[in-house]
């Protein structure tokens, strides 16, 4: 470390302690962003002489992230995230957390990785999937498939764990020469109608693709799938059962486990630790709220909201929507049109949040019977007593969060 960059950490551990006392949090962004102000290069120096894996995509990174952490604990220490910040000072923080750390796992932001990786020099990257979200921060999804494909290509000794069931994903691992391919699955292919490489139309037989103007097609998966097991290369067969729900998540944890054993773990290892995951930044938790057991799910764009609709126990008492419209949700929320709402049929549903009105039409359109109450917490007391299912955009999930501790503190 520079002399700058020790002055960075101490000042980033005094604005920490200082959050703290204030009853501001932990402040550990606070101390990234501080520490970042004060040496740009930080990120770099932190990153230097441990084995890293820098996790993206669209959805699915904070529980991919946290289950190669899981992994990759198997061989050692490990910096990583547990609060899903994934841009540059959450990435300080991390880092700064853990400095002795041989291994990290870092969640990335898909616009932030070329820069990430240029400063840490990934032993492998982990590409999920690629689909529409958050339009006016994030831009045109094909932009963001090139950006990601320039980056990598700076990176040529890098070991690339990617999704061949996403075409995107599979456009910019394609020219790679380390690739490991994880059948993960896709059930979100609205944003994969044409080739990224060429704009031909994509065809679909099955399982497989290809574009129907040139030899772009679903590579052959050395990971992959089925209801009980994870099939690896030359034969391995590995029985899992995740404690997490929903399919998606068997393949954050197939990705998560090829990008382990890539790492050097052992198969079976980085299999039970990445099924014993059962919470990921308080999603997936269930908590006590008065008379009802709350069970929280976080979806911040369509891909995920579809995703998380499908785990939707329909036997709960209640199911609480709630949807801001804030800079980090995008405020733009024409997207709840794209997402299938039609399957609630004897659950009683409360549409709620800061643009609770917005999805109370859409839910009109779908059929969907509801009542609407801006408050969550209100709109959680009005829910029979019992299971209730809370699905949430970003500020919504995060706000739900806080109001839930305040109550259970002051019931204590």
């Amino acid at each position: 470390m520079t002399l700058r960059g020790r002055l960075a950490l101490r000042a980033a551990a005094a604005a920490a302690w200082a959050s703290q006392k204030a009853g501001r949090g932990k402040g550990s962004m606070i101390g990234g962003l501080i520490a970042l102000k004060i040496d740009p290069t930080l990120l770099q120096q932190l990153g230097r002489g441990r084995r890293t894996v820098v996790v993206t995509g669209t959805n699915g990174k904070s529980t991919t992230n946290r289950m190669t952490a899981a992994a990759l604990a198997t061989l050692g220490e490990v910096a990583t995230q547990t609060d899903g910040a994934n841009m540059d000072a959450g990435i300080v923080a991390a880092l700064t957390a853990r400095v002795d750390a041989p291994l990290a796992a870092l969640e990335v932001d898909e616009l932030h990785v070329p820069h990430v990786c240029d400063a840490v020099d990934p032993e492998t990257v982990v590409l999920l999937n690629l689909s529409r979200d958050q339009l006016d921060r994030v831009g045109e999804i094909n932009m963001i498939e090139r950006k990601l494909r320039a980056g990598l290509e700076r990176h040529p000794d890098a070991i690339v764990v990617a999704n061949c069931d996403d075409v995107l994903v599979t456009s910019v691992a394609y020219d790679c020469k380390n690739v490991v391919w994880v059948a993960a699955g896709g059930g979100w292919a609205s944003d994969s109608v044409s080739c990224p490489r060429t704009g031909e139309p994509i065809v679909w037989d099955g399982p497989n693709w290809r574009s129907t103007g040139s030899d772009f097609a679903r590579p052959t998966p050395d990971w992959r799938l089925d209801d009980d097991n994870l099939h690896g290369p030359g034969g391995l067969v590995i029985p899992m059962k995740l404690t997490l729900p929903g399919k998606a998540n068997r393949g954050n944890a197939a990705q998560a486990v090829a990008a382990a054993v890539a790492m050097g773990a052992n198969a079976e290892d980085a299999v039970a630790a990445a099924s014993a995951v059962d919470e990921v930044a308080g999603r997936y938790s269930t908590v006590q709220v008065g008379p009802h057991a709350v069970h929280l799910l976080l979806a911040k764009n369509p891909a995920g909201w579809q995703e998380a609709l499908s785990m939707i126990d329909h036997s709960v008492d209640g199911l609480v929507i709630a949807v801001n419209g804030q800079v980090p949700d995008g405020e733009d929320l024409s997207w709840l049109w794209d997402v299938r709402f039609e399957h609630f049929e004897g659950v009683k549903v409360v549409a709620a949040g800061e643009r609770g009105t917005d999805l109370a039409v859409r839910l009109t359109y779908a059929g969907v019977e509801h009542t609407l109450d801006h408050d969550p917490m209100r709109a959680i007391a009005s829910c029979p007593p019992g299971r209730v299912e809370v699905l949430a955009n970003y500020t919504a999930f995060r706000d739900l969060n806080t109001s839930i501790a305040k109550e259970n503190k002051r019931d204590v």
